[in-house]
């Protein structure tokens, strides 16, 4: 009998346990499933807050954008408006009165005169060298030449010498054959 009352305890701790081990696997379950669901709400939400973000992002970005076109062109027209009035008060406080005008004038006049001395002391600066470079270039041509010149001489020297003696030898020649003719041509007058 021991058999049997030991069955039906054990049979009822396994019955138990079995029902602890079903009763823990659905609250594993249950969870699991909870902490999915939480996880897909957070990716769900933060997907939401990040398109949020961006069409916040986008939305100043383009609010910038709008904001810089209206800026930029008033900002330009202002500036533009400060200098044209600073240019119209400086001439007015240079031209406000006759000798004012005057002493502008006379300012200019200087200014212009020391201008136009300047660009032609540098021309004539310019013109003194380039014709110090020709003369330099002048000279050192004709003593080029004039090195040429003797050096030709030098060389045909020989040759003109031996051509003044091929004539003096010519002449000679021609003198001697020119007595010779004259002596034949005496003695056939004499044979004749």
């Amino acid at each position: 009998m021991a058999t049997t009352t030991s069955s039906p305890t054990a049979s009822t701790a396994a019955k138990k346990a079995a029902a602890t081990r079903k009763r823990n696997a659905t609250k594993r379950s249950t969870t699991a499933k909870k902490a999915a669901a939480t996880r897909r709400q957070t990716t769900a939400a933060k997907q939401a807050a990040e398109t949020k973000a961006e069409a916040k992002t986008t939305v100043k970005r383009a609010g910038a954008y709008a904001e810089k076109a209206v800026l930029v062109p008033v900002g330009a027209a202002l500036i533009a408006r400060d200098e044209v009035k600073s240019t119209i008060d400086e001439l007015r406080k240079s031209y406000s009165t006759r000798n004012k005008t005057e002493n502008e004038l006379r300012r200019f006049e200087r200014r212009g005169t020391s201008a136009i001395k300047g660009i032609e002391r540098d021309v004539k600066k310019s013109r003194t060298k380039i014709e110090r470079e020709l003369r330099q270039r002048r000279v050192r041509v004709e003593r080029d030449i004039k090195s040429m010149i003797k050096d030709i001489d030098k060389r045909t020297a020989p040759v003109t010498k031996n051509v003044e003696l091929v004539s003096a030898r010519v002449e000679n020649v021609v003198a001697s054959g020119r007595n010779a003719a004259a002596k034949v041509s005496e003695r056939i007058t004499a044979l004749a």
